[in-house]
C-alpha cells in the first residue's frame, strides 16, 4: 500500500513539474486563445441561433396546420315551443382540422429568409474579426514578454559587470593604486543594478500575468518559448502605403459587415414596404359533429362522425387602407436606417485608413528610431571602454565611469525598446495586408 501511495505521489508531482515547466509557443497561444476565448464561444452561440432563424424563415413559406377537438355538455330547461319547457341534457362532440397557406404578404416571408441568411454572415464575419483581434493581442502581449525578457538579460549583465568591477577595484585598492572609496563607489551600483534587475524581473512577471489572463490560463509557472525575432531591417519596411489600403478596403471583415449592415437595411426598408400590400391566404377546412339528446334518439357515435363531415375552402384578402401611419413610420424608420448604414461604411472606411496610415507612418519613424538607437549603442560601448582604461589607469573617477556605464546601459535599453517596436509595427501592417503575423 504504501509503495502505491508513493508511485500516485510521484506521478502528481511529475504532472505538476511538467505543467509548471511548460513553455508555450506563439502558435499553441493563439490557438488556445480562439478555442477558449468567451467572446469567440459567444459568437459562435450567435451563429447557431442565427442557423435556427434560418429554419425559422423557411418555415413561413409551410402551411399551418392545426386540429380542435370540442366537447360540450348542457343541462337545464330548454324551451321547445312558446310556452312549453323541457328538462334536456345534451352532449356535443366537434372535430375539426384545418389547413391555412399565405399566398401572397407583400414578399414578407422571402425578404425574412434573404434576411436571416444575410444576418448568419454577417455574424460569421464578426466572428472572424473577433478572432483577428485575439490573435492580434496575443502577438502583442507575447512579443512583450520577449521584450521584458532582453532588459531582464541586459539588466543582468549590468549586475556581473559591476561584480567583476567591484574585484578589479578591490585589487586596485590592496595594490595601493585606488583609495577605499572607489569600492564604497562600485557596491553602491552593485546595489543600483540589482534594483534593476528586481524592476526588469517585475516587468516581465507582469508581462507573464497580462498574457495569460488573455489565454484564460493559471499565472502560476506561465511562461512561454524564447524565439529567434528577426532583427529590423529596411527590407521589412513597405513602400507604398496604397496595396495595403487597397487590400484592407476590399478584404477586411470590418467593412464586409458595413457592407452586409447596407443590404440588411435594404432588406428591412422592403420587408416594411410590404405592409402596405394585401395578403391573400387560401384555408381549407375539415371537421364533423356528433350530437346526444335525452330528449331524441340519435344514431351512434361513430355513425354521426361519419355522416356529419364537412369540407370548407376559403379564399382570404386583407387589404390595408389605414393603419395609423404605422406602415408609413416604419418604411421611413427603415430608410433613414439605411442612410446610416451607408454612413457606417464611410466611417469604417475612414477609421481604417487611419489606422493603416498611422501603422505605416509609425513603422517609418520606428525603423529609423531603431537605426539611430543602434549608432547610440555602438557609440556608448565604444565611449564606456574608453572610459573603462582611463579609469583603470587613474585618469578617471568613479563617478564619470558610472555616467558612462548608465548612459551605455540606457541606450542599449532604447536598442531593445526600439527592436520590438518597430517588429510590432510591422507586423501590423501585415495584419492589414492579411499575411501571417507569428514572429517564428
Amino acid at each position: 500500500m504504501r509503495t502505491r501511495i508513493l508511485i500516485v505521489l510521484v506521478c502528481i508531482a511529475t504532472i505538476s513539474v511538467t505543467a509548471q515547466t511548460k513553455k508555450w509557443s506563439l502558435q499553441e497561444c493563439v490557438d488556445h486563445a480562439v478555442e477558449n476565448n468567451i467572446s469567440v464561444k459567444q459568437g459562435e452561440n450567435s451563429l447557431l441561433l442565427n442557423e435556427q432563424d434560418i429554419k425559422a424563415a423557411k418555415g413561413a413559406f409551410l402551411p399551418s396546420v392545426s386540429a380542435n377537438v370540442r366537447q360540450g355538455l348542457n343541462l337545464g330547461n330548454v324551451e321547445l315551443f312558446p310556452g312549453s319547457f323541457v328538462d334536456r341534457t345534451s352532449n356535443s362532440t366537434n372535430i375539426g382540422v384545418s389547413v391555412s397557406e399565405t399566398l401572397f404578404n407583400g414578399f414578407r416571408n422571402k425578404n425574412s429568409f434573404k434576411q436571416s441568411q444575410l444576418i448568419l454572415e454577417r455574424n460569421e464575419l464578426d466572428l472572424a474579426r473577433i478572432k483577428d483581434d485575439i490573435s492580434l493581442n496575443i502577438v502583442t502581449g507575447y512579443l512583450n514578454i520577449l521584450f521584458n525578457k532582453e532588459n531582464l538579460e541586459t539588466a543582468k549583465l549590468q549586475y556581473k559587470f559591476s561584480e567583476k568591477q567591484l574585484e578589479q577595484v578591490k585589487e586596485l585598492v590592496d595594490a595601493g593604486v585606488q583609495p577605499q572609496a572607489n569600492i564604497n563607489d562600485v557596491q553602491a551600483t552593485l546595489s543600483s543594478d540589482l534594483q534593476k534587475i528586481t524592476v526588469a524581473e517585475n516587468n516581465l512577471d507582469l508581462a507573464k500575468l497580462t498574457l495569460s489572463q488573455l489565454l484564460q490560463v493559471p499565472f502560476e509557472g506561465f511562461d512561454v518559448q524564447s524565439i529567434n525575432v528577426n532583427v529590423p531591417s529596411e527590407a521589412l519596411l513597405y513602400d507604398d502605403v496604397n496595396p495595403i489600403l487597397d487590400y484592407a478596403f476590399n478584404n477586411r471583415n470590418e467593412i464586409k459587415i458595413a457592407e452586409k449592415n447596407i443590404e440588411n437595411a435594404k432588406l428591412s426598408t422592403e420587408i416594411s414596404k410590404s405592409g402596405f400590400m394585401p395578403t391573400v391566404t387560401l384555408g381549407y377546412g375539415f371537421g364533423t359533429n356528433v350530437f346526444f339528446s335525452n330528449l331524441t334518439s340519435d344514431a351512434a357515435f361513430f355513425n354521426q362522425l361519419n355522416d356529419n363531415k364537412s369540407h370548407g375552402f376559403n379564399l382570404n384578402a386583407s387589404i390595408p387602407i389605414f393603419s395609423r401611419n404605422q406602415n408609413k413610420t416604419s418604411v421611413a424608420k427603415a430608410k433613414i436606417q439605411e442612410e446610416n448604414s451607408q454612413l457606417n461604411l464611410e466611417q469604417a472606411k475612414l477609421n481604417l485608413e487611419a489606422t493603416i496610415q498611422r501603422a505605416f507612418t509609425d513603422a517609418k519613424a520606428a525603423y529609423r528610431t531603431y537605426e539611430a538607437s543602434k549608432v547610440s549603442s555602438e557609440a556608448q560601448k565604444l565611449s564606456f571602454g574608453n572610459s573603462q582604461e582611463r579609469y583603470n589607469i587613474g585618469s578617471m573617477n568613479a563617478f564619470d565611469l558610472e555616467q558612462a556605464r548608465i548612459r551605455l546601459f540606457n541606450a542599449e535599453s532604447a536598442l531593445i525598446n526600439a527592436k520590438y517596436d518597430f517588429i510590432f509595427k510591422t507586423k501590423v501592417l501585415d495584419f492589414y495586408l492579411g499575411k501571417s503575423i507569428t514572429v517564428e
